[in-house]
């Protein structure tokens, strides 16, 4: 894997979701360290994807497992563990 496992990569959303919206969902599981919604330069949109970091690997797993497949605004998110430490 080589990433950290407190950090995970969340895709499939929906590109009306805000930032706010997914971090409130994120910390449905426990408290959020660090979000970023990865952002096109040229349009100003979401791309569709961000990563999110826990502080320790039980809540990240935890997260993975219970994000896995979450619905809004109709779309199911992707949630697997980021394969790099870029944040």
């Amino acid at each position: 894997m080589g990433g950290r496992v407190t950090l995970l990569l969340m895709g499939n959303i929906p590109y009306d979701a805000t930032e706010e919206q997914l971090i409130e969902i994120c910390r449905e599981v426990g408290p959020v360290v660090s979000f970023r919604l990865v952002i096109d330069r040229e349009t100003g949109k979401p791309k569709g994807y961000g990563f999110f970091e826990y502080k320790d690997e039980e809540t990240a797993l935890s997260a993975r497992r219970n994000l896995q497949g979450y619905e809004i605004n109709g779309r199911q998110l992707r949630v697997v563990f980021a394969e790099n430490d870029r944040l």
